[in-house]
């Protein structure tokens, strides 16, 4: 909402001030052809017009609840209804077959607040606009995609190691990809740098993330599932180049980093049948999601 009230405007006389609707109402407006501009604060004779803003405000003196008899021929239009996208325009004189909908009603005390006759016909404006995006014609782009394409974004791993694909990675291997891939963002030994850390645990395990803030959040004091880092390395890492590492990478990687966070020796191997078997110190402090939806559980 912008604020003007008390403003004086270049003629001298004090700017009336103007609310719009927000966001989610005016994208309902938007869609349904319409857009409206509520008058907030306009003194009955203020000028019906500021000219700072653009758009178009009613005195509070017309303002009258919807079903109230039209203005005098020759007086502005009182209506904040209008087709064209920007405001500030007038409205379209009847019978021009433009759509409309009920003038705003502020209530007292509150400006800029909708009343139920409001809501209802935003509502409606909604359900209009969705039917004519239900019409709409194909544009003849697009493709629907092969069982091939699927499998490519089909890459997620559970933490049984489901999903994980054929391959293995070493710890030495990991380092050396690791300075050439990751240092830069992570630092030299997973402390971070320019984003988050890597590695480190807190004494004993503990978890204190809820009221004690000084630990860093880390792979190895927060993360229950060794698989999760597999994943995400795979997905998402490097940065400049997501999802163009190779399995074999992806497990060195993984095997370094947790390396780096005491949970692995030098010369240590991961595969799809060891990597799910790492005990995250992390693992019990998180339960697995049970809901079916609603108080059911699986």
């Amino acid at each position: 909402m912008r604020e003007g009230a008390g403003e004086p405007r270049p003629d001298g006389a004090p700017r009336c001030r103007v609310a719009r609707f927000g966001a989610a109402a005016a994208l309902a407006l938007t869609l349904g052809g319409s857009a409206v501009v509520l008058p907030v604060g306009c003194s009955p004779d203020s000028p019906a017009s500021d000219p700072g803003g653009g758009a178009t405000a009613l005195p509070a003196g017309e303002m009258a609840s919807a079903g109230t008899e039209a203005p005098a021929a020759g007086t502005a239009a009182p209506a904040a209804v209008s087709d064209s996208p920007s405001a500030g325009t007038e409205s379209p004189s009847a019978g021009s077959g433009a759509s409309s909908l009920p003038r705003p009603e502020l209530h007292p005390g509150m400006p800029g607040v909708l009343n139920e006759a409001e809501i209802e016909a935003l509502r409606a404006a909604r359900e209009r606009a969705l039917g004519e995006i239900a019409d709409l014609p194909s544009f003849g782009f697009g493709e629907a995609a092969d069982a091939e394409r699927i499998a490519a974004w089909d890459i997620d791993i559970g933490p049984d190691g489901e999903g994980l694909p054929a391959g293995r990675g070493t710890v030495e291997r990991g380092e050396t990809l690791y300075r050439l891939q990751c240092v830069q963002c992570h630092g030299l030994r997973g402390e971070g740098a320019d984003y988050e850390a890597l590695a480190g645990r807190v004494p004993g395990d503990a978890f204190p993330f809820a009221e004690e803030w000084r630990f860093p959040i880390t792979v190895g004091s927060y993360w229950p599932y060794a698989t999760t880092l597999f994943d995400y390395i795979r997905r998402a890492m490097p940065q400049a180049a997501p999802g163009t590492l190779p399995p074999n990478d992806v497990y060195a990687l993984t095997a370094y980093v947790l390396h780096l966070n005491d949970l692995l020796e030098p010369g240590d191997t991961l595969d799809a049948g060891s990597l799910p078997r790492i005990v995250m110190p992390a693992r019990d402090r998180f339960v697995r999601d049970d809901r079916r939806g609603g108080p059911e559980v699986r």
